[in-house]
């Protein structure tokens, strides 16, 4: 049936976002609840890359990938945050088709680019762990750039193809996206064309993206609890699994709701489940993150306090 529309791209030079179906006040306080976490996002965030960058006792392997998890945080909260603001405070609620493409290639990009970052970040405190010896040899400098320039080569080639397919597709006519951003489940729903094999790229790709990247993750801390249960004092092992826990839980934040959007066969069949899902990881997390490492972690708790005597 898709297949016998007429399918013009000049048709359709702009989307419609129609976000979250609520009356106008709602619209108001909806606007200033997301305004609230995007300001802690930034703060947060910034905050942690500023407390890397300035204490000494933090330049390690470790805090360096924190801090491109901070700046990640930012980057794809901003992306889909600015537009979201703006479109509460408009009655048109439009994006340009290219705006569009846009959007959503720098938010798959950042977004698949944490999810590696996350497994490097394993691996890391998999190498401290279990071979303290040997990790300044196997974690140095020119390492730890190059797993997280590896990282975002992973990222952008996840985010060239999904747009690519993307926005390959026909649209002709119907131009309201039922979402708050530009997202491939929203995108697919209103495509003139078929859309089995984008829903299939789709499902592949984000698979093998969580498959590999938790594969590292669990195998990572298989051999780190293993290590641990060695260590005979239990003040030694709650150290060590204080320094992973904040990693633990930011990990199963991130894969928990991303696996629940992306890489289930269903993961198109409810928009206004999946708003509420896209919500936590493209908001909460980001503003969640700083807050779980900086509270849980000692070292930049007193990275913060050194820094504050000094001003």
């Amino acid at each position: 049936m898709k297949n016998e529309l007429n399918r013009n791209y000049s048709e359709v030079t702009e989307f419609i976002l129609l976000g979250f179906r609520t009356p106008p006040k709602l619209q108001i306080l909806l606007f200033l609840v997301f305004l609230l976490i995007y300001m802690v996002t930034v703060v947060g965030n910034i905050s942690m890359i500023i407390v890397i960058k300035m204490d000494s006792r933090l330049q390690t392997p470790m805090y360096f990938f924190l801090r491109n998890l901070s700046y990640l945080d930012l980057c794809y909260s901003t992306v889909i945050s600015i537009k979201t603001l703006a479109n509460f405070l408009s009655n048109e609620k439009k994006i340009s088709y290219y705006g569009c493409a846009t959007q959503f290639f720098f938010f798959a990009l950042f977004v698949t680019t944490e999810g590696f970052i996350l497994a490097v970040m394993a691996y890391d405190r998999f190498l401290a762990i279990c071979s303290p010896l040997l990790y300044p040899v196997h974690m140095c400098q020119k390492v730890c750039v190059r797993l997280v320039t590896g990282s975002y080569i992973c990222g952008s080639i996840n985010s060239i193809v999904q747009t690519g397919f993307t926005f390959s597709l026909h649209f002709c006519g119907e131009n309201r996206l039922d979402h708050f951003f530009c997202d491939v489940p929203a995108l697919i729903k209103i495509a003139c064309d078929d859309t089995y094999v984008n829903e299939i790229v789709l499902f592949i790709l984000s698979a093998l993206v969580i498959i590999t990247a938790t594969t590292v993750i669990l195998v990572s801390y298989a051999y780190i609890l293993s290590t641990v249960l060695k260590i005979p004092a239990t003040h030694g092992r709650s150290k060590t699994f204080s320094t992973c826990g904040s990693h633990i839980a930011v990990v199963s934040l991130f894969y928990g709701t991303v696996f629940f959007m992306y890489a289930q066969p269903g993961a198109i069949s409810s928009p206004e489940q999946n708003k509420i899902v896209a919500v936590f990881y493209t908001l909460v997390i980001p503003m969640l993150n700083p807050l779980i490492y900086s509270l849980r972690n000692r070292d930049v708790k007193d990275a913060v306090k050194r820094i504050l005597r000094r001003k």
